[in-house]
């Protein structure tokens, strides 16, 4: 096997990143499921209610489609118009995700993460808590994935691009699992 290029190789360390972090935050559906079902028989069989296990459910949800965006965009999961994409070769392919990349999500993955930046300051200086009384105290921590989501998507994005540029000097694939496996 020839050596890695640099660019295979961020390619690579960034799409290992997405895989990781998705993979761990999945586990967070089943989690948010199992508490769900805990919420209902508590609320339903003993008239008990837990706000901060409510307000647990919404935190993982946040979690899960903030913190696997990057995920989802490595498995190309995110919305698109086959009509138009699914037909092109793969260099086609490689221009379109390409100029996806440069002129729509790395813009505003950097203009969510610049607009967001003083709002999730301002919560942890203030050590921001639920508003309501018996909830989880740390919804600066929930804040913060408002910067953490485009960060990690900025980095899938960078590794897309890296991905498309070997795929347009012949030098790559687009789908990784082609190139790990020959195919």
């Amino acid at each position: 096997m020839p050596a890695l290029s640099p660019i295979d190789r961020l390619v690579r360390l960034l799409d290992a990143f997405s895989e990781w972090s998705g993979r761990i935050i999945s586990w967070l559906t089943l989690l948010m499921v199992l508490i769900t079902f805990a919420i209902v028989v508590m609320r339903y069989l003993f008239n008990v209610g837990n706000i901060a296990l409510q307000e647990s459910v919404i935190y993982m949800h946040s979690f899960v489609f903030l913190l696997g965006a990057a995920y989802t965009l490595k498995h190309d999961g995110h919305v698109r118009v086959d009509i138009f994409y699914r037909p092109l070769t793969e260099r086609g392919k490689a221009w379109i995700n390409l100029l996806g990349t440069l002129l729509l999500l790395l813009p505003v993955s950097v203009f969510i993460l610049v607009i967001s930046w003083d709002y999730v300051a301002t919560s942890w200086s203030l050590l921001e808590g639920s508003q309501e009384a018996g909830g989880i105290p740390y919804r600066y921590v929930l804040k913060s994935t408002l910067i953490a989501m485009p960060i990690m998507m900025i980095m899938q994005g960078l590794a897309d691009l890296g991905r498309c540029l070997l795929v347009l000097s012949g030098q790559g694939h687009l789908n990784p699992e082609e190139e790990e496996h020959g195919l």
